[in-house]
């Protein structure tokens, strides 16, 4: 197991790891002054690809913290990454939010409905019936088909609202496939993203969220350090029987930024 004064970046889940809500936890200020005394670095890694990365450092400004956007990692960006490492300039038919079109574009990216390379489909706040029915036609037809991640639902104030999951079912009812490739957590091509983005080994890399089934196994099928924190989702007795098991455990990143001291 990797010692944490081996890592250098630490990769942060925001809800329930570094703010609940729309407060940001005391702890995480100390968590992030450590970092800083250390010369270490953070990335808050997320796999919502329906807003932009702009949209997290508003957020993230109007609770307090001011970062600048390259400190933010979608599942929208990173799935960029992922497809520019096979097939820069790729025509690609995206079902996504008008913030994900523009990643795709700024990438190279040649958007497109017709005979595109590659179907993709993101956390889609604008979903139509066409949309849907496109991604159905070019996925039954063959064409490589990616998701910016799996979750079923995204938490919001008060509740949950409908995620990607629910279209993955859709064109699986409809076509019969699933995706060829999903990037975001829990699978392990959004870290290959950052590892290239970033340029830095996984030995020196800690993915730090409060989630066993997203987080947490995203670090075990990645090859990186995962810290489970208990500020959030999961508590001590979800471990039990679990398969999914982090590298370490701490209350909240209050804990960490005492353990690296």
């Amino acid at each position: 197991m990797v010692q944490l004064e081996q890592i250098k970046i630490y990769l942060l889940d925001m809800d329930g790891t570094f703010y609940l809500g729309n407060r940001i936890f005391d702890w995480s200020y100390s968590f992030l002054d450590k970092l800083a005394e250390q010369n270490k670095d953070f990335y808050f890694l997320t796999n919502n690809s329906s807003n932009s990365r702009e949209r997290y450092v508003e957020k993230l400004a109007r609770m307090g913290l001011k970062v600048t956007p390259d400190k933010v990692i979608t599942s929208g960006e990173a799935a960029t990454i992922h497809l520019n490492s096979r097939k820069p300039g790729a025509r690609v038919y995206l079902a996504g939010t008008p913030a994900l079109e523009k990643e795709f574009a700024d990438a190279g990216f040649v958007l497109t409905d017709e005979r595109p390379d590659f179907v993709v489909i993101g956390f889609d706040t604008t979903l139509t019936y066409e949309k849907l029915w496109k991604v159905c036609d070019f996925v039954r037809d063959g064409v490589e088909y990616i998701a910016t991640h799996p979750d079923y639902n995204c938490p919001i104030e008060g509740g949950y609202m409908p995620d990607i999951g629910g279209i993955i079912a859709f064109v699986k009812a409809c076509t019969g496939r699933e995706p060829d490739k999903i990037i975001g957590k829990p699978y392990h091509y959004i870290v290959d993203a950052v590892m290239e983005k970033l340029g830095v080994d996984k030995s020196q890399v800690a993915m730090v969220g409060d989630r066993l089934y997203t987080d947490i196994a995203m670090g075990a099928n990645s090859g990186i350090t995962s810290i489970l924190v208990l500020s959030g989702e999961t508590a001590l007795k979800d471990l039990e029987g679990s398969s999914v098991q982090p590298d370490y455990i701490f209350d909240h990143l209050g804990k960490i930024a005492e353990a690296i001291s």
